[in-house]
């Protein structure tokens, strides 16, 4: 079964570094025991610090259109351990090649994101419908794939995530769904169009009062559900599930000449930058691990102090 697949990898630490401030971080961190399934994964890890973490790839089949990617990750300045996770691979399945990318944006704990970041994509691609029902497989993935959480808590924790996904088939379709404010925008014609949903409570506010919720909206503070969370989708979070959802928010994008690139984030980035002006700092640099890199170097400028994370793809 894919939710039961917890590979070493799932810690790659050379890729995603550790994690970021919880959401709720000014109810301080949650300390938990570690067993069960996450120490088995834990034990077969060995950790490495770090602060920054870098690189890039591209598609290697001479079928497909061309993509490559770039990703840049920098650890926040509160304090706390990296809680950002990203995914960027390429994978053949079925005489297709897939370019899979992700960003998992923690709190709570890693367990979660760390799950997410094995275990997602797998879970996606293994929907029977995937290939004539692309939407549905992923809305059906993102599903079962909370459920697995919710039923293992005591093995994953009660901490959650935000996810921004991102399939590209071929070169050709793009596939991107997200819960929570991870984000991502497409550079179509110069213009930044965001393909995904910001999901704020106080945008949910009658859901989360329907079903049995409430938001809170504190001096200084942003909204936030049942007092704790800053965003009304996510993974996991069993405390407030009653209250959240991790119904996915689906778009599709034919990729045409009119494409340029996509920009994933979370959203240690877009605090302190909009749309338009992300696309505007990518669109000359045509090196993906460079443009990441410079949007992050922004952010920091712009004196973002939570952990910022970006992956850049760009067509043809």
């Amino acid at each position: 079964m894919p939710h039961e697949t917890l590979t070493t990898t799932l810690l790659e630490i050379t890729i995603v570094g550790r994690f970021k401030e919880r959401r709720d971080s000014s109810m301080g961190k949650h300390s938990a025991v570690h067993s069960g399934l996450f120490s088995k994964i834990k034990n077969k890890i060995c950790f490495r610090s770090s602060t920054t973490d870098t690189g890039k790839g591209k598609s290697k089949s001479p079928s497909s259109n061309k993509v490559s990617h770039g990703f840049h990750l920098v650890e926040g300045q509160s304090g706390h351990d990296m809680e950002d996770y990203h995914v960027a691979e390429y994978k053949k399945k079925k005489n297709h090649v897939l370019g899979l990318f992700a960003i998992f944006d923690g709190h709570l704990g890693d367990r979660v994101p760390t799950y997410l970041k094995e275990n997602l994509f797998n879970n996606i691609l293994e929907e029977p419908n995937f290939w004539k029902d692309p939407r549905t497989a992923i809305k059906n993935a993102y599903h079962s794939t909370d459920k697995f959480i919710l039923d293992n808590a005591m093995q994953l924790g009660p901490g959650g995530s935000t996810a921004v996904t991102a399939i590209v088939i071929d070169g050709k379709d793009l596939w991107v769904a997200n819960v929570g404010d991870s984000r991502a925008v497409v550079c179509e014609r110069g213009s930044g169009n965001q393909l995904t949903v910001d999901h704020e409570p106080h945008t949910e506010r009658t859901r989360i009062e329907k079903q049995g919720g409430f938001v809170t909206t504190l001096p200084g503070d942003v909204p936030r559900v049942n007092g704790q969370l800053a965003v009304a989708r996510a993974f996991g979070d069993q405390s407030l599930k009653a209250h959240l959802s991790s119904e996915p928010d689906i778009r599709y994008v034919p990729i045409d000449t009119t494409i340029e690139f996509v920009i994933l984030a979370s959203d240690g980035l877009w605090k302190v930058m909009k749309n338009q002006e992300a696309v505007d700092i990518v669109k000359p640099i045509k090196d993906p691990q460079a443009a990441a890199k410079r949007l992050t170097t922004e952010a920091l400028a712009r004196k973002s102090k939570d952990d910022i994370s970006c992956i850049v793809i760009r067509f043809g």
